[in-house]
């Protein structure tokens, strides 16, 4: 296959499942604030950065704060979510993703990490999956929050590669929604019913075959 594409991941909910540990750790901020915070609730926050999904909270119990208390608890929510990561390892990897890294890796093809997560890097080096990427996006590099495409677009552009000629896997409505904007293929992992305007769906990496890469690479 001489063909050569951009496959672009999400992290949270995409290669590992981080996202129990966010809704842990603001869960914790909400309650101190008496603020109910449902899982419900976290589904609002997938793909969001930090300093918004505190203004979700924030919202749902219809509370005022200066930003100096926002900035102390967006300080605590990172201190304890990094907290729940320090024992992390490649069991965290979420079924089938590293056999669908592997495969285009042994496909000589381009992969990066785009994420709203700042804390990208530690999580893929914990996870032992750092050097399958040939370039890492995160919230520390980016300005603006998906659904606006910028994570994905400086991912592209750091492979050399075209957006058109570039695939995005994202498990958020905003995610896809961001790769359809930058004129990305977007493939949904979740539910079919909340990634409706993806142009691929799958459960999980499990469902996706080799043949189905292969397609896209050519």
């Amino acid at each position: 296959m001489t063909h050569k594409k951009a496959f672009i991941f999400d992290l949270d909910g995409v290669i590992v499942d981080t996202a129990k540990y966010h809704f842990l750790a603001w869960k914790k901020i909400a309650t101190e604030l008496g603020i109910e915070f449902t899982e419900e609730h976290n589904e609002l926050l997938k793909g969001v950065s930090r300093v918004r999904s505190l203004d979700i909270i924030l919202e749902l119990g219809n509370r005022e704060a200066s930003q100096e208390d926002k900035n102390k608890w967006l300080t605590q929510k990172n201190n304890d979510y990094l907290s729940q990561l320090v024992d992390m390892d490649s069991s965290e990897i979420l079924p089938g993703v590293f056999e669908v890294l592997k495969y285009l890796k042994e496909n000589n093809q381009s992969i990066a990490l785009g994420s709203a997560s700042k804390n990208a890097r530690p999580i893929l080096e914990k996870t032992g999956l750092l050097s399958y990427f040939d370039a890492v996006v995160d919230g520390n590099d980016v300005t603006n929050a998906k659904p606006d495409p910028e994570v994905f677009l400086m991912a592209a552009k750091l492979l050399n590669i075209e957006p058109e000629n570039s695939i995005v896997f994202e498990d958020s409505v905003a995610g896809v929604q961001a790769a359809n904007i930058a004129k990305m293929t977007s493939i949904g992992i979740g539910e079919a019913t909340t990634l409706n305007e993806a142009k691929y769906i799958f459960k999980d990496f499990t469902e996706i075959e080799t043949s189905f890469i292969t397609s896209l690479i050519k």
